[in-house]
């Protein structure tokens, strides 16, 4: 029998498009299932009011709040830090044991358990620089916890960007600065982008890390500085589905509708950004 190497391409992409479905249609299930059930609890009093009867009632404004300040203070931290370090390691840092043994620790704190994290900041921050359960020391434990990923996708961004791009610009008399912020990041931007993506959803959505930071039960007062506690979706999905009783099913949806949409928004400004940016590459 001959083999025919079009007929394998077809089977692989059959079996590759198999794939795709069997992780987009849980997905899609799941936020059918959100939409359907959280739907009918959506409106501007729930949006906009403080709970009430024991959370049983009322809005979730203040959830909201805190939890636009949390990813709002992670990325006042974490993208600094994190596109530096990684411009840092690509263009600066020499290629020996010790950097490669930085960049291997880099990838393993990525897959670092967010309750860790937690610990982490409760410890470090809460504890030892006395914060407090606050915004600052809830930011700051989650920045640290989404470093690795902005670090991460942030150097492969500057990995893909043509070595040919440096070499003009230095021949032609710039520094090594501006090589970097005029040939480099802006042709690595939309990969950096990936990053924040990543990172802010995953910042809005951990409960673990806040709990021990910065999360409050409940707050009857919105907060009025960096080192005040505040409450949280993802804490506050968790407290009404496991230690309010008798909570309506369409209030646990609706918070977690919020939530999906809060994040999802996020990062679909942040998609459009990386779009325009993409359409600039002339390569």
């Amino acid at each position: 029998m001959k083999y025919n190497p079009y007929q394998s391409e077809k089977i692989a992409f059959r079996l590759l498009f198999f794939a795709t479905v069997l992780v987009i249609l849980p997905v899609i299930l799941i936020v059918f299932i959100i939409i359907q059930k959280g739907i009918s609890a959506i409106s501007w009093e729930f949006l906009s009011t403080m709970p009430k009867m024991g959370m049983r009632e009322g809005g979730i404004f203040p959830a909201i709040l805190g939890t636009v300040y949390l990813v709002t203070g992670t990325l006042i931290f974490a993208l600094p830090l994190g596109v530096l370090s990684a411009i840092y390691l690509t263009e600066y840092a020499k290629d020996n044991l010790l950097t490669r043994l930085v960049k291997l620790a880099i990838i393993n704190l990525a897959g670092v358990p967010s309750v860790v994290y937690g610990l982490f900041g409760l410890g470090i921050f809460v504890m030892f620089f006395k914060f407090g359960a606050s915004i600052l020391a809830g930011s700051l434990t989650l920045a640290i916890m989404v470093v690795p990923i902005i670090i991460t996708t942030s150097k492969e961004a500057l990995d893909s960007v043509p070595r040919s791009f440096r070499e003009v610009s230095l021949s032609l008399g710039a520094s090594k600065w501006q090589t970097i912020r005029y040939s480099v990041l802006p042709h690595a931007l939309p990969g950096i982008l990936t990053g924040i993506i990543l990172a802010i959803s995953r910042a809005a959505g951990e409960t673990a890390p806040i709990l021990f930071t910065v999360a409050a039960f409940f707050i009857p007062k919105l907060p009025q500085s960096i080192f005040d506690q505040v409450m949280a979706l993802p804490y506050h999905l968790y407290v009404m589905s496991t230690q309010v009783p008798n909570v309506a099913e369409n209030i646990r949806y609706g918070t977690a509708l919020v939530l999906l949409v809060m994040v999802l928004s996020m990062n679909f400004i942040a998609i459009i950004v990386r779009s325009k940016f993409r359409k600039k590459k002339k390569w």
